[in-house]
């Protein structure tokens, strides 16, 4: 009975809340899609937190780290470099356009076929691989956390279709009535309980195996840091164990980084929706902090189970659920589901309003009703938004059959829609004296379905096997479509050239700590590996190598010149640069 008060107190608190903060702001186009653009950088920090830690996250990394070992971090400390590109090069260019939507973007420089192909693009890929991945590890989750099947005597498919539809609908009310500005508030909220749990599960844990060992907290991380430090190692050994190549950090990595956080709609709308370029920026750089608590709250319960359980959990995205249901006390149980749940609204919330937010302003207003006003623009979105719930509702269940587990599922497929749109934004921005013609543009996004599907799936079809990483893959195809953009470009270019028209609704000032944060974060990714490496945690015959601290020493020296550089000599340059362009 206290896990239900608990959950239904806290969800109750958050619902109550977010309706107070968006009454009045939802009559207009302006104030339902983007909040009023009037998102301080508190606001978009905390509700980037919750929209990218997805139960997908929780669930999938956890799974992998039990199975395999830490190369997985590579996922999330080194998006900071995605974060950052948002906050200092992409976000000035899309506040200063005052682009709504990302394909806005492209339409203005590719052409209307292009921005509606982006469109429906994305929208398959909010439909048919994120929204319905989120739901179905949510549902992973609740169900061993509430031992469901014990509870009700379902099976596990009947169990897994109950619940799904259960988050599904709830969840659509949210994004549906509410539009952004109550996504981000209820975000920032479930943020600070999810921050809470996650970070007290692993104490919990921690606290469950030194139990289990005749001691202590000290106990277990002596236990995690001197057996099976193999799990310990980020950098890989090249073996099946490895979910990331260390070499995908410098191909497929940075790539995935470049569509997810600076032109992934349903992540930069937060941005797009900023009070000033300045409040855009603290948030998305506030945001890069928050991504390297995600290793301990994603990764490091799957270190615990394996310790805890041994290695006998099937399948493993159970490792985190297993970890819930053995070591959180009852009390703390009802608030974890309502964060669990936080955690899947969040994250589905946000796809639901950002394929709406597309479909009205990319596809129904320039196609089918141009004289169409604010009121009409929210009564299609809440109508498309609900069919496209539905859509999913009827997908998330049938994931039960995904081999690979969710978290490489959903990797995997968002390579046929990540490399064309990275792609295209990134010539768009950084060689706008490219005559790119539309037609180019949407030759390689078709290009680019047919040839990764051959090269991922196609082949196995026929009994070849193409041994590269799908990250790589990722590289080797953005390198070519570029190549084939700036060919086509210089042998038959665009008539017309292309011209962005600055039209900000904001103040465009640039933040004055912008470099010297950027600076930090990239020095706290690199020190990750300093950790963990076979010269840190993940050293075989001890917690550390002799040679740690020296090591350890020199990359800190290094950090500090590198942030003080930035600071000093680049913040000035840069904030000229944006008063020159934007202002």
């Amino acid at each position: 009975m206290l896990t239900f008060v608990s959950c239904l107190a806290f969800m109750g608190f958050v619902a109550w809340y977010s309706w107070r903060k968006t009454r009045g702001h939802l009559s207009s186009a302006s104030g339902y899609f983007l909040a009023g653009r009037g998102l301080t950088g508190l606001f978009i920090g905390g509700s980037l937190l919750l929209t990218n830690i997805s139960t997908e996250q929780l669930i999938g990394q956890n799974g992998l780290t039990y199975a395999g070992n830490m190369t997985a971090l590579a996922w999330e400390v080194w998006a900071v470099r995605g974060i950052i590109l948002l906050a200092v090069i992409f976000l000035p260019m899309y506040l200063g356009g005052a682009f709504a939507t990302m394909p806005t973007f492209l339409k203005s420089r590719y052409g209307e076929g292009t921005g509606r192909l982006v469109s429906c693009l994305l929208m398959f890929g909010y439909i048919f691989i994120w929204s319905p991945s989120v739901l179905y590890s949510g549902t992973l989750a609740l169900m061993k956390a509430l031992d469901f099947e014990g509870m009700t005597g379902l099976s596990q498919t009947q169990s897994i279709w109950v619940i799904t539809w259960t988050i599904g609908v709830v969840g659509s009310i949210y994004a549906i009535s509410g539009g952004l500005r109550a996504v981000a508030i209820s975000d920032t909220l479930n943020g600070i309980g999810l921050l809470l749990i996650g970070c007290l599960l692993p104490i919990f844990g921690l606290m469950a195996l030194g139990d289990k060992l005749g001691g202590g907290i000290g106990t277990a991380l002596t236990k995690i840091t001197t057996t099976h430090t193999e799990k310990l190692n980020a950098i890989g050994t090249g073996s099946e164990l490895d979910a990331i190549p260390i070499s995908a950090v410098f191909t497929g990595l940075m790539v995935m980084a470049i569509f997810y956080w600076s032109t992934n709609q349903f992540i930069i709308q937060r941005a797009l929706g900023a009070a000033s370029l300045k409040e855009g920026q603290k948030g998305l750089l506030l945001s890069g902090f928050f991504k390297m608590l995600i290793p301990f709250m994603a990764m490091f319960p799957g270190l615990i189970a394996f310790h805890l359980f041994g290695p006998n959990l099937s399948p493993n995205d159970m490792a985190y659920p297993a970890l819930v249901e053995a070591t959180l006390p009852k009390p703390l149980l009802g608030l974890f589901i309502a964060v669990m749940l936080g955690t899947v609204f969040s994250t589905y919330n946000s796809l639901l309003n950002s394929s709406a937010t597309m479909f009205a302003f990319d596809l129904y207003k320039p196609i089918f009703n141009k004289k169409a006003d604010d009121r009409k623009l929210i009564s299609v979105s809440k109508t498309f938004a609900i069919i496209t719930a539905v859509a999913t509702l009827f997908l998330a269940p049938n994931l039960v059959h995904a081999a690979d587990g969710v978290f490489i599922f959903v990797s995997k497929f968002a390579g046929f829609i990540a490399i064309p749109i990275a792609v295209l934004v990134t010539l768009g921005l950084f060689a706008q004296q490219l005559r790119v013609p539309p037609a180019a543009a949407i030759f390689v996004i078709l290009f680019h379905i047919l040839t990764y599907f051959i090269l991922v799936w196609g082949l196995a079809i026929f009994g070849l096997k193409i041994t590269i990483h799908f990250m790589h893959i990722f590289t080797i195809l953005f390198i070519l479509e570029a190549l084939i953009l700036v060919a086509w470009a210089k042998l038959r270019p665009h008539s017309k050239a292309y011209f962005h028209l600055h039209a900000p609704k904001v103040p465009m000032n640039a933040w004055r700590f912008s470099m010297l944060v950027s600076a930090m974060l990239l020095s706290c990714a690199a020190l990750t590996y300093v950790f963990f490496s076979k010269l840190g945690f993940a050293y075989k015959d001890g917690v550390v190598a002799p040679s740690f601290l020296t090591l350890l020493a020199v990359s800190l020296t290094i950090c500090l010149a590198f942030c003080y550089w930035a600071h000093v000599w680049l913040q000035p340059k840069y904030e000229r640069y944006v008063s020159r362009k934007y202002s």
